[in-house]
């Protein structure tokens, strides 16, 4: 199954042609998926026809009139229900209805069907069609061109060809550039519709692989072809001088990929802001990721920090989740929720059941104010919800012949859909084919592009938005919720990225406090301004933790305790735990990196926790403390925010400021940095 890997490619409307000369069913067409898996680093390519590739048990999809999630009941041996017997999860008031006409969530069409014999036959007979290989057994791809295209895929060992399948659909070409990402191909010399394939040692390839997560794909891609072509070059003269001849190769490899990823200098310039790549290699981040170079001119306030004796870390102790009996003793008649401060300590220490999220990430987010009663409310989320299909319908009403003229809005469109067909797609929310989930997360970022018309969509803000649908279970709550989330991570997705530099000197200068001997460590290392975190601080560790840890930590910091900039201090809990083997291994800069990559899904959230806040309460107990390091931790404020216990969100009926001169919870404030004058650029951050 697909849940058992990651989906690289999928594509539906995908046909098999069964009318061979041995076969007595002339006109039938076989209409499946093709998906392009990785499972445990080894790729394979797989087709199934559509009654292969459907789970009709616990089918989520979204009801026309609501954007609630329903479950379509299904029990073997009776009639697949219809969308009015669709069981609701939670029946809620709407004021969607009116908005139906633009609401594109449906139910997925499915054939009836039926437990008699002639099914079983016909399932049995569209079963036989499924294949699946590795794409290490590829010898070569037909492709053949019809009115559309055919693809024929032969194999190696034994030489055998598959069942031809036809694109009427389109997406050959796609499914091919996903293939070069893993194999090399190239056009046999004596035929043009043949594509020859070949792959470099397995083994090599996946050790490459290791070196990146599951997502990056294209370091491994350029390395194989190094490792490649350094065996085509080379290979006769190995046997005559090995030592050289190893060397040289070796040596035109390292210059290939360099070039590979450095590219001509003017390709540089020409490549357009939403094509700029923001992401983590091992040759140097300053190269792949513009703009983020750091340099000590830019550290507004810098001051030298000299060995201190911050005295033990306290012991702290954590509590259980916050249960729905005590989140309704915080509430009044009316709904207000009282003693606010003291709610959000138990927050902080304990997070919250998973049954109270829905409604208190609204108040811990923004979206509704504490002191807000039940009427006031429903008043403010019918004017939300008319607020935000407006914005919606402006983007569902562009005809196709005026997105030809807005590169903009395809843009946004395509950097989307690209996204969303990736994003936790092993959740049970957004698993599979036509899933309504995967249709509200598209809906939801494109409008957020008319909400946002300066930043539009970045790659990466689709994970910030995905654990939030997940628990809002509903269109217009977790929009409102997204924008207030996305007002604190703003910065991260502009281009002058001076969110990210402001982040990482901040997070330096807190390490080196902490411990210095480390800093300096990773300073040797060329690592001092620890740029192995930058995806930890982009989309705040939503890749580095279960989908369980994401929401505990997300909630656990947007309560605003213990201080400001919490999240820089979760950063040095994980690397205080990483510190000693990194320093005893002696890893250099590719080691380190590489390190830090493969702790994804295997940190604990509660051990993290514990340390962060034993940190912070051993910062806040040191005297002659740097005023740099009580600027980033808020403790010069305190006496405005006492710990930041009484402060309160704004509501999303007040204006948003034109200017983020101090959000605390992103690290950016005047002592760093100067307002800026535009947010009008971007940059792209592919996950």
């Amino acid at each position: 199954k697909a849940r058992q890997g990651v989906v690289l490619f999928e594509h539906e409307g995908v046909f098999i042609h069964s009318n061979t000369e041995a076969s007595e069913d002339q006109d039938l067409l076989v209409s499946g998926f093709l998906r392009i898996i990785d499972k445990d680093g080894e790729i394979i390519v797989e087709y199934k026809p559509l009654e292969d590739t459907v789970d009709p048990s616990n089918m989520l999809c979204a009801g026309k009139d609501s954007s609630s999630v329903m479950e379509w009941a299904y029990c073997p041996g009776e009639e697949r229900s219809s969308p009015q017997q669709a069981v609701v999860l939670e029946q809620q008031q709407s004021y969607e209805t009116e908005w139906d006409m633009i609401n594109a969530v449906s139910f997925p069409k499915r054939k009836p069907c039926s437990n008699g014999e002639g099914a079983l036959n016909h399932t049995h007979e569209k079963s036989k069609w499924s294949f699946t290989f590795s794409v290490w057994d590829l010898r070569s791809i037909t492709v053949k061109e019809e009115g559309w295209s055919r693809l024929v895929f032969g194999m190696k060992e034994p030489p055998t060809l598959l069942p031809s399948l036809h694109f009427h659909l389109g997406g050959s070409e796609g499914f091919i550039d996903c293939l070069r990402r893993y194999i090399i191909i190239t056009e046999a010399p004596d035929d043009e519709t043949c594509l020859l394939v070949s792959t470099p040692n397995r083994a090599l390839s996946q050790s490459f692989e290791n070196l990146l997560d599951d997502n990056n794909y294209g370091l491994v891609t350029v390395m194989c072809h190094a490792i490649y072509l350094l065996y085509e070059w080379h290979l006769p003269k190995l046997k005559k001088d090995p030592y050289v001849t190893t060397l040289g190769g070796f040596s035109k490899v390292t210059n290939y990929i360099f070039d590979a990823f450095r590219g001509p200098e003017l390709e540089q310039q020409q490549r357009k802001p939403h094509e700029e790549v923001a992401d983590l290699d091992i040759l140097g981040l300053g190269e792949v990721i513009p703009g983020l170079e750091i340099n000590q001119q830019e550290e507004p306030g810098f001051e030298v920090i000299t060995r201190m004796d911050l005295g033990a870390r306290p012991e702290v102790t954590r509590r259980e989740p916050l249960s729905a009996e005590d989140w309704a003793k915080h509430q009044d008649q009316e709904g207000r929720v009282e003693n606010v401060p003291q709610l959000k300590k138990i927050i902080f220490k304990g997070g919250l059941c998973h049954a109270v999220r829905k409604e208190a990430w609204k108040f811990l987010l923004g979206y509704y104010t504490w002191d807000s009663t039940y009427d006031e409310r429903k008043g403010q989320q019918r004017r939300k919800t008319d607020e935000y299909f407006r914005m919606k319908l402006q983007w569902k009403s562009v005809s196709e012949e005026q997105e030809r003229r807005n590169s903009r809005l395809r843009d946004c469109r395509s950097l989307i859909e690209k996204d969303v067909n990736r994003t936790d797609r092993t959740n049970r929310f957004y698993e599979g084919i036509d899933n309504p989930g995967l249709v509200l997360l598209h809906d939801v970022l494109m409008t957020y592009c008319m909400y946002d018309f300066d930043l539009g969509y970045v790659q990466g803000m689709s994970d910030l938005l995905s654990p939030i649908l997940y628990v809002m279970d509903n269109e217009v709550d977790a929009f409102w919720c997204f924008v207030s989330f996305m007002d604190q991570m703003h910065q991260n997705f502009e281009e002058p990225m001076q969110g990210m530099k402001t982040q990482l000197i901040q997070l330096s200068t807190l390490l080196r406090l902490l411990d210095l001997a480390f800093w300096n460590y990773l300073e040797s290392q060329d690592s001092g301004y620890l740029y192995f975190c930058f995806r930890w601080l982009l989309i705040r560790f939503k890749r580095e933790l279960s989908y369980p840890d994401v929401l505990r930590l997300w909630e656990v910091m947007w309560t605003g305790l213990p201080c400001q900039n919490f999240h820089l201090l979760v950063c040095c809990a994980i690397l205080d735990s990483e510190k000693r083997k990194i320093m005893e291994e002696n890893y250099g800069f590719n080691e380190i990196l590489k390190h830090i990559n493969e702790l994804s899904m295997k940190l604990d959230i509660e051990e993290i926790l514990h340390k962060s806040e034993a940190i912070c309460m051993q910062i806040r107990s040191c005297k002659d403390l740097p005023y740099s390091v009580s600027e980033i931790l808020g403790f010069n404020t305190e006496s405005k925010f006492p710990r930041l216990e009484g402060r309160e969100f704004g509501t999303l009926d007040s204006p948003r400021p034109t200017q983020r001169q101090e959000v605390f919870s992103n690290g950016h404030n005047r002592h760093y940095r100067e307002p800026p004058t535009h947010n009008g650029c971007k940059v792209s951050f592919i996950s």
